[in-house]
């Protein structure tokens, strides 16, 4: 075969235009284009139309975003590259909207000094310590401690006794907060995996159904109601003739 008989350049989509909006597709951009290239204002319009009516038919999750209409016209103004000169029932956007980025989030470097409580008790302890009446800052702080506790034995599969928890309360506090040696808080105990409780359920379950299954030779229990068992038991009793044994 000759060289000369070959098809032409083939069209790769590495050698295209850049999509501008991927989730549309090439075709809608081809649309696009072709509106903007259009000579008159109403055409531009009559066919502007027609394509949003289609972005909205190729992505209907977008109806489910609030003003989706507005969401539709401003991806049709990205897609034009900004080019397009219609009247749209929606201001245009701008290049520089689009391409704001965002300012970076800024994190907050705070040093937590027992990470199994976290910053909240830390914040909780704070607020417990300016609260002026007996009773209302009694309450607060027995309020921590029991959350605390709740905490520590959330992080560790072992109990914890009262004493370590007054004492770092006592250490978190700087030495302000305190509770009364003999107190009782209130008892907390390890919850282990909900899903290998309900493994085991299962298992458990498929065991007893094996055990119920399988009738056991030889060592089976009789069935009372069984009515061959009572006819095999009346026979036998015809038999003997009633012969009272002295």
């Amino acid at each position: 075969m000759a060289l000369t008989n070959l098809p032409g350049p083939f069209d790769y989509n590495s050698t295209r235009n850049k999509l501008l909006l991927t989730e549309y597709g090439r075709n809608v951009q081809n649309m696009v284009k072709y509106i903007v290239a259009l000579p008159t204002k109403e055409e531009r319009n009559k066919y502007a139309q027609v394509v949003i009516d289609l972005m909205g038919f190729l992505n209907p999750h977008l109806r489910d975003v609030a003003d989706f209409k507005h969401k539709l016209w401003d991806h049709l103004h990205i897609i034009s590259d900004f080019q397009l000169d219609v009247d749209s029932p929606y201001p245009k956007p701008s290049p520089e909207a689009i391409h704001l980025k965002p300012e970076p989030l800024k994190y907050p470097h705070q040093r937590i000094k027992y990470k199994h409580y976290g910053k909240t008790i830390e914040m909780m302890i704070e607020k417990a310590k300016s609260i002026e009446e007996p009773d209302r800052r009694r309450h607060m702080v027995q309020a921590i401690a029991n959350f605390m506790k709740m905490a520590y034995v959330q992080w560790n599969k072992d109990s914890v006794a009262d004493e370590i928890i007054l004492s770092d309360l006592y250490a978190l506090s700087g030495g302000v907060l305190k509770l009364e040696e003999n107190i009782n808080l209130n008892r907390v105990e390890f919850r282990a995996n909900p899903y290998n409780n309900n493994q085991n359920n299962n298992n458990s379950r498929g065991r007893t159904n094996n055990q119920n299954n399988r009738g056991g030779g030889g060592g089976g229990r009789t069935n009372n109601n069984n009515p061959r068992n009572n006819n095999n038991q009346n026979n036998r009793n015809r038999n003997t003739g009633g012969a009272k044994k002295y």
